[in-house]
């Protein structure tokens, strides 16, 4: 059985360009040393089966002959990365392939490498394909939802070891450059076929690699070869600029940089980006206003339930002196009328989500205002999302969200296959410990169709997708009201 699969691995490699024929010998042999077999016998393969079940079939055979002790899913991802990693090409290699390319399009070498990322499954493209998404219009244009399903739920037996492994401090987090080429363990995912690229940003060293769950299409990840913090300051503005400068097919944001309104790892500053045209560069200037001493830029409010200034220009440097002008007025700004507060007890409270792209021949930045304030009211933080959407999403909106892209989380799937599936029998939710927190959603918009079963599923696709934009609206600081935007007016007046 191994024999047939390891030549049905090494057709795969030589078929997709990631074993040069010269390699075959050699890097058969190494698969030969992994399954611990001493002989090997070339075979016809006639089927092209998916690299997914040829991997699946190798992990099975593993365990069955004791190589891994286990079959959950954190093992079998370390070791089919593993056997993986002895067909992925070298760092050197990818680079400098990356390069040549680059020299002719930047596109054509994101294409190879985004491409090459799939071939060497980092990017489990099996897995993706089971993410759930859909899109719905709304009084801000199209909205994008996704229920991701790519990253797998932790086996409790996972959970268990994982619980009893040693720490590590080696590499320090999830985005160090040193993850290339890393075995891993049960709380540290294998990264033997993980390939990073290197790109200068306003005089530091980044790298550029694609997120192994792409929620959007090639969603890549930038990242500072030193392990040091977040921070949303003047040299962000300028780094994101310059990201797109060299990639202008490519959107590139930040997460704020304080908790409840920032990403998941702030310990490593990070930026994201991809090739995807998100739902907030679509929507249009609500207002424009002039920007006092920098006349030359356009500025302006975007239609968004959010609270987003855009500004656009040919001119990076003006961009971020502007950029960091609306930064400092509002890292100080206070409205108590608008409970706007820059700082309780010396906590502070203001940043900005910042987005750059371009847009034919010219750069643009949204800045999206934020505000992590909290209240006995609101633990969870003021602009955050109610109470009542916690059924839906519960987790910080980053950046992604803040684009107008919902990920939420895996157990939606099954809860809204069964709550359709109530609905139809007519069954009273509440009954259903797993379901009662949708019921007084359901109740609030049930009376306003006509449901039947061709209808169910789009119709809960389009309740969920207004719970997300009310989540938005939540965040964003300055209300879609008269008097929302009238204080937001106040704050831009004071810049």
């Amino acid at each position: 059985m191994i024999n047939k699969l390891i030549n049905e691995l090494m057709a795969y490699g030589i078929r997709e360009h990631l074993v040069d024929e010269d390699d075959r010998v050699y890097v058969t042999n190494s698969l030969l040393e992994l399954f611990g077999q001493m002989e090997f016998k070339e075979e016809e393969i006639e089927e092209e089966r998916i690299l997914a079940d040829i991997l699946a079939d190798m992990c099975r055979f593993a365990y069955e002959n004791g190589i891994i002790e286990d079959d959950t899913v954190t093992t079998t991802d370390l070791f089919d990365t593993k056997i993986m990693g002895l067909l992925t090409t070298m760092p050197s290699t990818v680079r400098r392939i990356f390069k040549e390319i680059y020299n002719i399009s930047s596109k054509l070498a994101t294409d190879y490498y985004y491409n090459f990322s799939k071939r060497v499954n980092y990017i489990r493209t099996d897995r993706i394909a089971k993410d759930e998404k859909w899109v719905t219009q709304t009084e801000y244009g199209p909205i994008d939802i996704t229920i991701n399903l790519s990253k797998p739920e932790k086996d409790p037996r996972d959970i268990a070891k994982a619980g009893k492994a040693k720490s590590f401090g080696y590499p320090s987090c999830l985005l160090c450059m040193e993850n290339e080429g890393y075995a891993g363990h049960f709380s540290h995912p294998a990264r033997q076929n993980l390939r990073v690229i290197p790109i200068s940003l306003d005089g530091e060293d980044y790298f550029l690699q694609y997120s192994p769950y792409v929620y959007y299409n090639e969603h890549c990840i930038i990242f500072n070869k030193e392990h040091k913090p977040m921070r949303i300051d003047r040299a962000v503005f300028k780094k994101l600029l310059e990201f797109v400068k060299l990639f202008p097919h490519y959107t590139a944001g930040s997460n704020a940089d304080l908790p409840i309104v920032g990403g998941s790892i702030l310990s490593h500053d990070h930026f994201q980006g991809g090739g995807y045209v998100f739902a907030m560069a679509k929507a249009p200037y609500d207002r424009n206003f002039v920007l006092p001493g920098y006349e030359d830029l356009s500025a302006g409010i975007v239609k968004w339930p959010m609270s987003v200034i855009r500004l656009q220009g040919k001119d990076i440097d003006r961009i971020v002196e502007a950029s960091d002008h609306i930064l400092s007025a509002w890292r100080g700004y206070s409205d108590e009328d608008a409970f706007i507060f820059a700082e309780t007890e010396g906590i502070p409270h203001n940043t900005i989500t910042p987005i750059a792209r371009m847009r034919d021949d010219l750069y643009e930045i949204d800045l999206v205002l934020r505000n992590n304030i909290t209240t006995e009211d609101s633990p969870w933080g003021v602009y955050h999302p109610s109470a009542d959407l916690h059924h839906i999403k519960k987790e910080n909106i980053g950046l992604i969200e803040v684009m107008g892209l919902a990920v939420l989380p895996a157990r939606l799937k099954k809860e809204m296959a069964v709550l359709e599936e109530y609905i139809l029998d007519k069954k009273d939710i509440r009954s259903d410990e797993e379901l009662s927190k949708h019921a007084d959603w359901v109740d609030s918009w049930i009376g306003d169709y006509d449901i039947n079963a061709e209808n169910i599923h789009t119709i809960v696709q389009d309740e969920i997708s207004k719970v997300f934009v009310k989540v938005l609206e939540c965040a964003g600081v300055y209300k879609r009201t008269r008097e929302g935007q009238e204080a937001f007016d106040r704050f831009i007046k004071s810049i």
